[in-house]
């Protein structure tokens, strides 16, 4: 008659990892029958807790007690979060029946987003051009995020953060997107994306090196040593000079009159000051009659671009016959 069920807590919020402790008490005549911790109300509830056995992860508060039912969940998760109910049952012949349900308590859990994590294009851009970048991150709670581009120190703009709901009820993941051009000093130029969220004593960081995303295509150039014309059996030496490239994943190939050299002679890129890659190859020809008008090319095959070429004629002198 004078039975009584308290379940003071409306709202509570924990922090993801935490101890979740769940109040509730009775007073009064308490018949027989348990006492049950179900998560949700209706076909889809779920009991956390009830008194012949629970999850290891929940305990009682005061173990023996027939009136303090308040429950400590430990290490909760995002997926955690929902409404709590503190039910009595009543044992009739049938087996139990509702006796008594608190009002519900609504549990949060404040989640910390993920590491954000910087990905650039798929392909490799040129200077001068646009490209997309993007910061994701996710698990976090509540919705409340802030995200902060940086390129080498200096705030850049970008887009409001897409925010969807996450892999659990309760979570949510963030995409930021930022489009900016590309210059040949960006070699050395790092992209930071910095996520503040109320869970966070200081920002998470991401960070994106710009060179990941860029390509400087060579510039080309065919010397010859000594120049055309030349005399008769004179040796000559072609030079291909390939300058101020990256990434440094080059081919260099010759081909004389469109036919494959065999040219071993080819230097290994060195590195210049601004972080772009230089290098030479040289192929050494005797001049006789029959390569006189022979044209020497240098193919250039740079980060599966198409090939450039670049060519050289060789002309011959002969001595003049009385």
């Amino acid at each position: 008659q004078n039975f009584q069920l308290q379940q003071p807590q409306d709202e509570v919020s924990v922090r993801a990892g935490e101890t979740l402790t769940l109040t509730c008490t009775t007073s009064g005549n308490v018949p027989p029958g348990p006492v049950k911790w179900l998560k949700g109300w209706g076909s889809g509830n779920q009991t956390v807790y009830d008194q012949t056995g629970s999850s290891p992860r929940v305990t009682r508060a005061v173990a023996e007690s027939n009136t303090d039912f308040t429950i400590h969940i430990r290490d909760v998760q995002p997926e955690d979060a929902g409404t709590y109910y503190c039910v009595k049952f009543r044992k009739v012949l049938q087996g139990n029946e509702l006796l008594q349900r608190g009002n519900g308590t609504e549990v949060s859990v404040h989640a910390k987003p993920t590491a954000p994590v910087v990905s650039g294009p798929k392909r490799r851009a040129g200077p001068g051009q646009s490209v997309p970048f993007t910061c994701a991150a996710g698990g976090f709670f509540p919705k409340d995020i802030s995200v902060k581009w940086l390129k080498d120190g200096a705030s850049i703009s970008a887009q409001q953060p897409q925010i969807t709901p996450g892999q659990t009820k309760s979570s949510y993941d963030m995409v930021s997107t930022v489009t900016m051009p590309l210059g040949a000093d960006d070699i050395r130029s790092q992209l930071v994306c910095e996520v503040q969220h109320p869970t966070l004593t200081a920002p998470l960081r991401g960070t994106y090196q710009l060179r990941q995303a860029l390509r400087v295509s060579p510039s080309v150039q065919v010397d010859a040593d000594p120049p055309s014309p030349v005399g008769v059996n004179q040796s000559v030496k072609f030079t291909c000079r390939v300058k101020e490239f990256y990434p440094r994943d080059v081919a260099v190939t010759w081909l004389e009159n469109g036919t494959e050299m065999n040219v071993e002679n080819v230097s290994q890129p060195v590195e210049t000051h601004r972080g772009l890659f230089t290098l030479s190859s040289l192929v050494e020809v005797k001049a006789t009659e029959e390569k006189n008008g022979s044209v020497f090319t240098c193919r250039v095959v740079h980060d599966a671009q198409d090939p450039v070429d670049r060519t050289a004629t060789l002309w011959v002198t002969f001595p003049v016959q009385w």
